[in-house]
C-alpha cells in the first residue's frame, strides 16, 4: 500500500524544512524524510560546529596576544578541548533539535525517519513504508570524499565530520588539502595548540582564487607557525610506531612528515549513490551530482534537486537560495533562476576572506576591458586599531558598463564588508554609486569608496 502525499522532501538540510513550510502553508500534504540528524551538514558537521570552534580558537589566539594591547594575563594560556567540544555540542544539539521540533509541529507535514530509496519516478520507500507524490524534492547534501591514496587504508584518519568529535588537542595534525575546509581546520587547531602541516597537491593554496590572495593567505597561516607543503604530486601514508607518516613528493622540504592525527580535506561527493535513482530514471553527472536545469528541475518531471547534491553550489546560502528559487517558481508564479545569482562565499580563516563575483584572473581571461582597485589592510585604520592588518582588498570593474565584476576582501570583517559590494552588483548599479556613498568611520567599509576612487587599468 502506498501512502500518498502532495510532496515528498528527502533531507532536512538548509533547503528542505523551509520548502516544507511553504508547501504546507499552501495547503499541500508533505512528507519529509531524514535518515540521520535534523538540519543537514550546516547544522551538524559544517557551519555551526566549525564556526563555534573557530570562535573558541580566536579567543585563545587573542588571549595569547593580550600583551600587544597592553593587557596582562598572569599564567600560560591553555585550551580545555573538552569544554570547547561541550560548547560546540550544546549549540549543535540545540540547533538540530530546533529543526526537528519545527518539522514535527508543522501543520500538514509528516516526518519519516530512515533512508529513502526511489522505487519509481513518483514513489519512495522508507523502511517498510512506500510514499507516493507527484512532486519530489531531493535535498540529500554531500559528504567528505575519501581519496584512493596509497596506504590510506593502513592509517587512522579523520574528515571534517569526525575531527569535530575529538576532545583533545592533537600533537601534530597533518591536513591533506589546502582549500576551505583544510585551511579553516588547520588554523583552528594551530590556535588550540597543535603543530599543523597543510599539504596541497597544487602549486598554491585555494588555487581558484587570484594568486595575490592565495599568497596573502599563505603568509597569514605561516605567520602563525603552520607548515605549508605545496606541489605534493604524490602522497602516500604509513605507520611509524604510534605515529602517522605522510610521504610527500614535493619540490621543496623533507620527503616525509610524521604526525599524530590526519585530516582528509580533499573535496566532497554527493549523497546520491544509494537513492535508487536508476529506478526513477533521474540523471546524474560523472561525479554523481544530480543534473538540473536553471529552475532546479531534474530530467524527470515532478522531481527537483536542491542544495549541495545538485552541484550548483556548495554552501548553506546557495542551498537556501535553491529553496527560494523553487518556491518562487512553483508557488509564487515568479520567474527565478540559478543563473541570476552572483557567486559569493567566505573562507573562515582569521582574518576571513569575503568573495563575490569574478576573480581578477577570470576577468583577464574574458578579454573585457577592466579597471582594478586594491588596498592593503595596513592602509585601513580600523584594521590598524584592532591590530589585525594582514590581508588586502581588491575590486575589478567593467570599463564599459562601469559595473562591478567581482571583489575580494581578505581582512578583518571581510565576510561582512563584502556584502555592500555584492548588493551593488545585484542592483546592477555603476561603481560610482558605491564610490559616492558616505560610509561610517572608523570601519573597513569606509575604505571601499576610497579604493573605488583609485582605479587603474587592469
Amino acid at each position: 500500500m502506498t501512502v500518498t502525499y502532495d510532496a515528498i522532501i528527502i533531507g532536512t538540510g538548509q533547503a528542505g524544512p523551509s520548502l516544507a513550510e511553504r508547501l504546507s502553508q499552501a495547503g499541500m500534504k508533505v512528507a519529509i524524510i531524514e535518515r540521520e540528524r535534523f538540519g543537514g551538514t550546516c547544522v551538524n558537521t559544517g557551519c555551526t560546529p566549525t564556526k563555534t570552534m573557530v570562535a573558541s580558537a580566536y579567543a585563545a589566539h587573542l588571549a595569547r596576544r593580550a600583551g600587544d594591547f597592553g593587557v596582562v594575563i598572569n599564567g600560560q594560556v591553555s585550551v580545555d578541548m573538552k569544554r570547547v567540544k561541550a560548547r560546540k555540542d550544546e549549540i549543535v544539539n540545540n540547533s538540530s533539535k530546533s529543526v526537528e521540533s519545527w518539522l514535527r509541529n508543522m501543520r500538514n507535514c509528516t516526518v519519516y525517519l530512515g533512508s529513502a530509496r526511489f522505487e519509481s519516478a513518483h514513489t519512495v520507500r522508507v523502511g517498510d513504508t512506500v510514499l507516493g507524490a507527484e512532486r519530489t524534492f531531493i535535498n540529500v547534501g554531500t559528504r567528505a570524499r575519501i581519496p584512493a591514496l596509497p596506504g590510506i587504508d593502513q592509517v587512522p584518519f579523520t574528515t571534517n565530520s569526525s575531527l569535530l568529535n575529538i576532545d583533545l588537542v592533537p600533537e601534530h595534525l597533518i591536513t591533506i588539502g589546502g582549500s576551505y575546509i583544510g585551511l579553516e581546520f588547520g588554523q583552528m587547531f594551530r590556535r588550540f595548540g597543535s603543530r599543523v602541516t597543510i599539504v596541497e597537491m597544487a602549486p598554491r593554496l585555494i588555487q581558484h582564487e587570484d594568486e595575490n590572495v592565495s599568497a596573502a593567505i599563505k603568509d597569514i597561516l605561516e605567520h602563525e607557525g603552520i607548515d605549508i607543503r605545496l606541489n605534493a604530486t604524490c602522497i602516500s601514508f604509513g605507520r611509524k610506531g604510534g605515529q602517522i607518516t605522510a610521504g610527500l613528493d614535493c619540490a621543496e622540504g623533507p620527503p616525509e612528515v610524521t604526525g599524530s592525527h590526519l585530516l582528509l580535506a580533499v573535496g566532497r561527493q554527493p549523497n546520491t549513490d544509494d537513492l535508487g535513482l536508476d529506478k526513477a530514471g533521474i540523471r546524474v553527472d560523472k561525479h554523481g551530482y544530480l543534473v538540473v536545469d536553471d529552475e532546479l528541475k531534474t530530467n524527470v518531471p515532478g522531481v527537483w534537486a536542491l542544495g549541495d547534491c545538485n552541484g550548483k553550489g556548495a554552501f548553506t546560502h546557495t542551498a537556501y537560495n535553491d529553496f527560494e528559487i523553487v518556491a518562487a517558481n512553483l508557488l509564487d508564479k515568479e520567474s527565478r533562476k540559478v543563473s541570476d545569482r552572483i557567486p559569493a562565499y567566505a573562507l573562515y580563516i582569521d582574518p576571513p576572506l569575503g568573495r563575490a563575483g569574478m576573480t581578477v584572473d577570470q576577468v583577464r581571461k574574458s578579454g573585457r576591458p577592466a579597471l582594478i582597485g586594491t588596498r592593503p589592510m595596513t592602509h585601513v585604520m580600523r584594521a590598524v586599531e584592532k591590530g589585525e592588518t594582514l590581508g588586502l582588498m581588491q575590486v575589478v570593474i567593467d570599463n564599459e558598463t562601469k559595473q562591478i565584476l567581482g571583489a575580494a576582501i581578505l581582512g578583518t570583517g571581510g565576510d561582512e564588508v563584502i556584502h555592500c559590494i555584492l548588493d551593488t552588483m545585484y542592483a546592477k548599479a555603476p561603481f560610482s554609486v558605491l564610490q559616492r556613498a558616505m560610509h561610517i568611520h572608523p570601519t573597513v567599509s569606509e575604505l571601499i569608496p576610497t579604493m573605488l576612487g583609485e582605479l587603474q587599468l587592469l
